[in-house]
């Protein structure tokens, strides 16, 4: 497609999101990859300039088990939640509030946009309770019970980009870590996004022949999930997908964090990862 097409068929999506909140969810190993930090960061900040309000809650798990291990702590897992002591609470909220959130920060500031690094901690955003207990104790792990988007909302008004650390405070000032999966759904569904995107180090979901299934219902989605087409770690991404869909956000996305595949995937026909929504629709 010839560059002159692509733009008259981005003006079209432009025109159709302007003024609507987009929630992107980007951790994982591509965090460590400088180039893809980059082009998430001027990606974030053209659609800004575009009067798209996009915000993003960041992961760092990689980060956070670095830092254990210096710290003499092992990482330890429970079906892929970490197990999360008080100790290991200071650690997760020094590395995801102290250092992955600010690093985000200074490369979106670098590349000229508005930006604004937040806890989930900022305004009692990610009001949560511990998890029950299950046969194993996970520690300072926690459940979203409510969320307070005043403050997110008050600086997508100014035209900041929030970056939101997924840390959760309880109801007596307790602090938890949360799934940042679990939180951009549950912060996408309180804003009434338009759209939830979750950014990973894989092009999207997979069929059984290991090929991209470029649009997925819940009901099809739920389907490879008993089938065991998806597994893994792709799991808890879909049902953070189908949280937000149930709750109000119109279309979510799980696209690989390359080079500018968020523009492609939301100003275009044909996109670059995957997108689910309640229904079968048309357009993206």
């Amino acid at each position: 497609m010839r560059k002159s097409e692509i733009l008259v068929e981005a003006i079209e999506y432009i025109r159709k999101f302007s003024g609507d909140a987009f929630v992107i969810k980007f951790g994982g190993e591509t965090l460590l990859d400088k180039d893809v930090v980059d082009s998430v960061a001027k990606d974030l900040i053209l659609l800004n300039a575009l009067g798209i309000r996009t915000v993003v809650v960041h992961g760092g798990g990689v980060e956070i088990s670095e830092a254990m291990e210096k710290f003499g702590k092992k990482p330890a897992f429970v079906k892929g939640l970490r197990v999360t002591d008080r100790e290991t609470m200071d650690i997760v909220e020094m590395v995801l509030s102290g250092k992955v959130n600010q690093q985000l920060v200074g490369v979106i500031h670098k590349h000229g946009g508005e930006v604004i690094g937040l806890s989930g901690k900022s305004g009692c955003l990610f009001e949560a309770v511990k998890q029950k207990k299950k046969k194993v104790d996970l520690g300072q792990v926690g459940e979203i019970r409510n969320v307070n988007p005043k403050i997110v909302k008050t600086q997508l008004d100014s035209g900041y980009i929030p970056i939101i650390s997924p840390i959760g405070l309880t109801r007596e000032g307790d602090t938890l870590n949360i799934n940042a999966d679990t939180a951009a759904a549950e912060l996408a569904a309180s804003l009434k996004a338009k759209k939830l995107i979750i950014l990973t180090n894989v092009e999207g979901v997979l069929d059984k022949k290991r090929k991209l299934v470029h649009r997925l219902t819940v009901t099809e989605a739920n389907r490879l999930i008993r089938d065991d087409v998806i597994v893994g770690g792709m799991i808890p991404k879909i049902k953070a997908c189908t949280h937000a869909l149930k709750n109000g956000v119109e279309r979510t996305h799980i696209i690989k964090a390359s080079k500018h595949a968020i523009l492609e995937e939301i100003l275009t026909v044909t996109g670059t990862g995957t997108m689910i929504t309640r229904h079968k629709v048309k357009g993206g």
